[in-house]
């Protein structure tokens, strides 16, 4: 990738939960190329006005402390109803999940933690229509490998 220490310190970060141990978990899933999709509440990019990711965009992933340890590509993303999100995005997470219905058990949870309904407010609410992000990418470099 050339001169990358300057190029990966320009990139947009990508964080994945918030710092500790599930933070870990994912980011590791990424570097071993097992974790390929991630998903977000909609509400959260309009209440942040943040775009959405687009294909093609790179960023560098962050792990608990911080450090830029790998650099992602978005190759896909789509936005629909939770209750539309299908088996493949789920397995793709790499986080273990065989059934829709696990997948979306743990996320729920994660987004009705006080932490996220503070932050999201009304828009907090989750159902079947609720919109959500679901972003594929891929793993271009270990950080280390940039």
């Amino acid at each position: 990738m050339g001169d990358s220490s300057d190029r990966v310190a320009r990139l947009p970060a990508a964080e994945f939960a918030s710092p500790g141990p599930l933070r870990d978990r994912l980011v590791d899933a990424i570097l071993r190329g097992e974790k390929v999709t991630t998903t977000g509440l909609a509400a959260g990019y309009a209440l942040e006005r943040e775009p959405l990711p687009e294909p093609g965009q790179r960023f560098a992933v962050l792990d608990s402390n911080g450090r830029r340890v790998a650099v992602i590509e978005v190759t896909n993303v789509r936005v629909v109803a939770l209750k539309d999100v299908d088996l493949a995005h789920c397995l793709d997470e790499g986080e273990g999940y065989t059934t829709v219905r696990a997948w979306r058990e743990v996320h729920e949870a994660f987004w009705r933690r006080e932490e996220v309904l503070a932050e999201l407010g009304p828009a907090a609410a989750i159902d079947d229509a609720t919109p959500v992000v679901l972003e594929r990418f891929r793993l271009l470099a270990r950080v280390d490998e940039a």
